[in-house]
């Protein structure tokens, strides 16, 4: 299987866990050129960055964690290459927020932070970002009108810990220690079963 493919299921297992904008390029494949930045668009703090976030998301429990999984250079790789433009600077200004909220929190960047603190800055953070998709729904279902005039301006808002958040389970569980140690993994799998019960504690398939 191709990890276009690969992708594309997952994707569909996490369901509303990814945004119409995420699913999109997934599905339609990252296009050449799609990323207007060229050379380097993360220095190597922001790359330790989003290594940390990722593996704060998915931390090594009883299997692997993100940063053990690669996952932070999946995302800067999707962010730079499949992203448009404006999402990659929203992305940046991102990664500065949870900086700053963790020099607010505890006067010290979020790479400095121990698992706890961690653990709060992102809470936080996925807090405001759901006030935020309310307060912002609110206000396009009061424009309505125009929002039928101007739909360009209307495109699908996209918010840094949802793709952040989105990004870090796609490139988990299509990484091989997600699909074999996260996963129940069947290298050849036999025929196949639509709707099949698991067993309690069982793994869900890795597709």
């Amino acid at each position: 299987m191709q990890r276009r493919e690969a992708l594309k299921n997952v994707a569909f297992l996490l369901g509303s866990a990814v945004s119409a904008t995420t699913l999109s390029i997934v599905l339609d494949g990252c296009k050449p050129g799609t990323g207007k930045k060229t050379g380097d668009l993360f220095t190597e703090d922001q790359n330790k960055l989003v290594d940390e976030i990722a593996d704060t998301i998915i931390p090594t429990t009883s299997t692997p964690g993100a940063k053990a999984a690669g996952v932070g250079s999946f995302v800067t790789m999707m962010v730079k290459e499949c992203y448009p433009e404006n999402v990659q600077n929203d992305f940046l200004k991102g990664l500065d927020d949870v900086d700053s909220r963790s020099k607010k929190a505890f006067s010290k960047t979020f790479t400095a932070l121990s698992a706890e603190q961690r653990n709060q800055v992102l809470k936080a953070l996925a807090d405001d970002t759901i006030q935020q998709k309310k307060d912002d729904k609110g206000k396009e279902t009061k424009d309505k009108s125009k929002k039928a005039a101007d739909k360009s301006k209307y495109e699908a808002k996209v918010y840094f810990f949802q793709l952040i958040r989105e990004l870090t389970l796609l490139g988990y569980f299509t990484s091989e220690i997600g699909a074999k140690q996260a996963l129940a993994y069947v290298a050849i799998p036999g025929r196949y079963d639509g709707c099949t019960d698991l067993k309690p504690g069982q793994k869900a398939w890795a597709m």
